[in-house]
């Protein structure tokens, strides 16, 4: 069994800096981990059925969690598409995770659709963590530093 996550967001960001957001690995680092973990991208080749490993440590246990996958669809400021699969055994499977974005009035429209997240980790706490990343993103793209 598993589990699909699927949320939806509305950003005062430029489809443009959002895609930027998920591609730089500085930027990734600084949004992408859930409030008490740190994240490394230990390898990324941002293309069509190139690869990425990153993993996250809890700052609190020192515990981490190694995950990497593949970029199935990169339609630049509009639409990524890639694998994530877990190096921990007790989370086995392949989760397929598709961002799309949409230019709108007042920003962009973001949709993020997690499929296949292993029943072993509940669905409430993957939209928990990814609120708490989505909102630091928010805070990186949102900034108007000059």
């Amino acid at each position: 069994m598993t589990n699909t996550i699927t949320l939806h967001r509305v950003v005062r960001a430029t489809p443009e800096k959002i895609y930027r957001a998920f591609m730089d690995t500085d930027a990734l680092v600084k949004w992408l981990p859930p409030n008490g973990f740190t994240a490394k991208v230990h390898q990324m080749d941002a293309k069509v059925g190139g690869t990425y490993k990153m993993s996250f440590t809890n700052f609190s246990t020192g515990q981490t969690h190694s995950f990497g996958g593949t970029y199935l669809e990169l339609v630049p400021h509009e639409r990524i598409r890639y694998t994530d699969a877990f190096d921990d055994p007790n989370l086995p499977g392949e989760i397929q995770t598709t961002i799309t974005l949409r230019r709108v009035s007042c920003g962009t429209e973001l949709k993020i659709v997690q499929e296949g997240v292993p029943e072993a980790i509940p669905a409430e706490a993957c939209y928990l963590g990814w609120q708490e990343s989505l909102a630091l993103l928010e805070m990186l793209v949102e900034a108007d530093v000059s």
